[in-house]
């Protein structure tokens, strides 16, 4: 063999194959395998927000708290929306309940532990809420530090758990700006429609405003893009226009549009159980091991 293409082969050698593009258009992680905690808490407080509603807040709720359970953190959901589909969603009927969220925070003399509930998930309990808690945007109005009455109910708890997810109303009134003082971090997440882009500059500007006045330790974890559609260029430009306004924030994971979910939920089943080998289940592990990654959870 000559010189030449002794030389032409070596080269050959050291190209590599160009990393694929995710669903974002940028090139995909694989994102490690998080290792067990040795122990558990203090948690970091998330909450799931979105004032418009239909946008998988909830669905994205139950889920990445079950595959991060499955990772062996503890988690706590706390329902904070008075329909009470999260409650729901793990087979409880809000109506039955004689102890929510609201009573937590609208009585000093039940704590939250009186509240917490066990769901069927290993590592996953429940805060729920029905109806009642609707009275508490207008009751919290003349309570001092109104705006902070959830973080003191979820102090005693906190190290009991490592992650404390809030499923928020489709609201930026006052139970939400709770949620917001109270966490950590925000989870933002979005249906790949041109309408759902138009929302998020009203709930960005709130979230600043918390920062400024309630909570500077406030942070955006990231933008989830839900129900997308890859056949379709509307929902292939809309996640474009996600990654040109938020960058890096927006999650490389995206959440496909499939009526497994709503299956799921009609069976009070995370999609990681219900069916555990489908896309949509893996889709939420690799959203827990990117939460994980980027430090949004222990």
């Amino acid at each position: 063999m000559s010189e030449e293409q002794g030389s032409k082969s070596r080269g050959a050698g050291l190209l590599k194959e160009p990393t694929p593009l995710g669903p974002t258009g940028r090139p995909m992680t694989i994102f490690p395998e998080p290792l067990p905690l040795e122990s558990h808490g203090p948690a970091r407080v998330i909450a799931m927000v979105n004032q418009k509603g239909g946008v998988g807040k909830t669905t994205s709720t139950i889920n990445l708290a079950a595959a991060l359970a499955e990772y062996g953190r503890k988690v706590l959901l706390v329902d904070f929306d008075p329909q009470g589909a999260l409650s729901a969603g793990f087979g409880t009927n809000p109506h039955e309940l004689d102890v929510t969220v609201y009573n937590v925070l609208m009585d000093r003399k039940t704590g939250i532990r009186d509240a917490i509930i066990t769901t069927d998930v290993e590592n996953v309990d429940l805060l729920p809420a029905n109806i009642d808690l609707s009275a508490a945007e207008v009751q919290l109005v003349n309570e001092v530090a109104r705006e902070q009455v959830l973080e003191r109910a979820l102090r005693s708890v906190t190290d009991d758990y490592d992650i404390v997810l809030i499923d928020c109303q489709p609201s930026l009134g006052l139970l939400t700006v709770n949620a917001l003082t109270a966490a950590h971090g925000v989870i933002i997440p979005l249906t790949a429609e041109f309408f759902a882009l138009r929302a998020v500059a009203l709930l960005v500007e709130t979230i600043e405003k918390v920062q400024d006045r309630l909570n500077p330790a406030l942070a955006i974890d990231g933008v989830l893009a839900t129900m997308y559609d890859p056949r379709t260029l509307h929902g292939r430009e809309v996640v474009g226009r996600l990654v040109e306004a938020f960058g890096d924030t927006v999650f490389e994971t995206v959440i496909r549009r499939t009526i497994k979910f709503a299956d799921a939920n009609v069976a009070a089943e995370p999609i990681t159980s219900y069916a555990t080998n489908h896309p949509g289940a893996e889709a939420y592990r690799q959203l827990a091991k990117e939460l994980i990654s980027r430090g949004g959870a222990p």
